[in-house]
């Protein structure tokens, strides 16, 4: 432990055998989601993600994990996610975007996988896609003026921003009864055929988060542009979009 694990699933056995020493019969299900059940997984930059299901008995012991998560944080393991199943099943309302991104890409390290069955409600996803690319059109125009043009900072900005948009796509693609494709580029380019997304841009924001781009500065500042059109012509489209009501 300490070590970052080439693979993820080399990890598996020993977090596994931890959590259980901590939680007994009360722990249900460990679960990788995110970039590390993928192949966008890059040792050494991306974090680990896992969901640690518990039962309710087992959720009033949290404090027991404390030392297990503060250990694994050196391997860049974050801290998970504690849910019970009962959470689960009542929150798909609410985060439906989530809870999608991680029924479709996650791998069950131990026990019972809780996400393969999850029923979302397109009402509920449609719902929640508008009022989060609204509220992070906002953050991006008010954080775009205060980074006063930097190079870096706008850099940074796609780098934290475009994982949410790649998720609104999936949820998108989902909606309309599309197949999600696992790579990011190719998911970019499924949206792009299934709403009119601008594929180019989205791709070039790609590689500028992957650190392959040679782009100057003054590109990037255009590249910014364009990513904020881009997201603001999305906005238009999700609210044309007409699903059951979220009830």
């Amino acid at each position: 432990m300490g070590k970052i694990p080439e693979r993820p699933e080399t990890i598996f056995p020993q977090i596994t055998a931890d959590y259980r020493e901590v939680f007994g019969e009360e722990l249900v299900a460990l679960i990788l989601y995110g970039s590390g059940a993928d192949r966008g997984y890059v040792p050494g930059k991306s974090d680990l993600n896992f969901l640690v299901v518990l039962t309710e008995r087992g959720m009033e012991d949290l404090e027991k994990a404390m030392t297990v998560a503060a250990r694994w944080r050196k391997s860049r393991v974050a801290t998970p996610l504690f849910m019970t199943k009962e959470y689960i099943d009542g929150a798909l309302d609410a985060y439906p975007i989530e809870f999608l991104d991680m029924k479709h890409n996650h791998v069950t390290a131990w026990g019972r996988d809780v996400l393969a069955d999850l029923e979302i409600g397109p009402g509920h996803l449609r719902l929640q896609l508008e009022r989060e690319l609204r509220g992070k059109l906002l953050l991006l125009r008010q954080r775009f003026l205060e980074t006063e043009g930097r190079d870096r900072e706008l850099r940074r900005l796609i780098r934290e921003s475009l994982p949410a948009f790649l998720s609104a796509f999936k949820a998108i693609l989902w909606l309309l009864g599309r197949e999600i494709p696992r790579e990011r580029s190719e998911l970019v380019e499924a949206a792009a055929q299934a709403v009119g997304v601008g594929a180019e841009t989205f791709g070039r924001c790609l590689l500028v988060r992957e650190g392959r781009d040679n782009y100057s500065p003054a590109e990037v500042r255009g590249l910014f542009r364009e990513y904020l059109g881009e997201i603001a012509g999305l906005c238009r489209r999700i609210d044309a979009m007409s699903f059951p009501a979220a009830g």
